[in-house]
């Protein structure tokens, strides 16, 4: 095995190749950075560096931005295409905080938001596009990914990028329930 620095790369001390990836495992005081594409996506083209509360912000600018990409497409395509559009934010959302993560030498850094954008986007699945159901679905995606109920809290363990986007995921799905059950029942019409 080859040390960080017998393979060009400044950490705080020696560390060994991660196999299964092929990167140096995040250390405490590593001083190297993502790749740019990934930062750019973690971040969500910068949102993240906003404050206060980037992951607000993130979630804002996800319900500003499916409004208008949902105008703009006929009613019966608005639902798969927010699921496919969540899906893909997940699966590219997954491995670029994990370059993030490695980058920064830290577990989840407050600046990746691409999993409040993912956990956004599921909250607004099938939703109205009423001003009443996009300000609840971002209240409510709000609220569980703060609150953490299990098993939310729990995915957090899971290791690297899977652990920082999917617990935002699961919340978005509360949200989801919890506004379809809101609509259901005529709470918001």
């Amino acid at each position: 095995m080859k040390n960080a620095s017998e393979i060009g790369e400044r950490v705080s001390g020696p560390a060994e190749l991660d196999r299964s990836a092929g990167f140096l495992p995040a250390v405490a005081g590593a001083s190297r950075r993502a790749p740019l594409w990934a930062t750019l996506v973690g971040t969500f083209f910068g949102v993240g560096r906003m404050r206060p509360g980037p992951g607000t912000w993130a979630s804002a600018t996800t319900v500003v931005l499916w409004g208008g990409l949902a105008y703009g497409l006929e009613p019966p395509l608005r639902t798969p295409f927010a699921i496919g559009l969540a899906a893909l934010v997940t699966l590219v959302g997954i491995p670029a905080a994990t370059l993030v993560a490695r980058g920064f030498g830290t577990k989840d850094p407050q600046f990746v938001v691409i999993d409040e954008v993912a956990g956004q986007l599921v909250a607004l699945i099938a939703v109205p596009l009423a001003w009443k159901s996009f300000l609840a679905g971002f209240i409510l995606f709000r609220v569980f990914d703060i609150l953490k109920p299990p098993p939310v809290r729990q995915l957090e363990a899971i290791p690297e990028g899977a652990g920082i986007v999917l617990d935002d995921v699961a919340a978005g799905l509360y949200a989801l329930v919890v506004m379809h059950l809101l609509l259901h029942f005529g709470v918001l019409t």
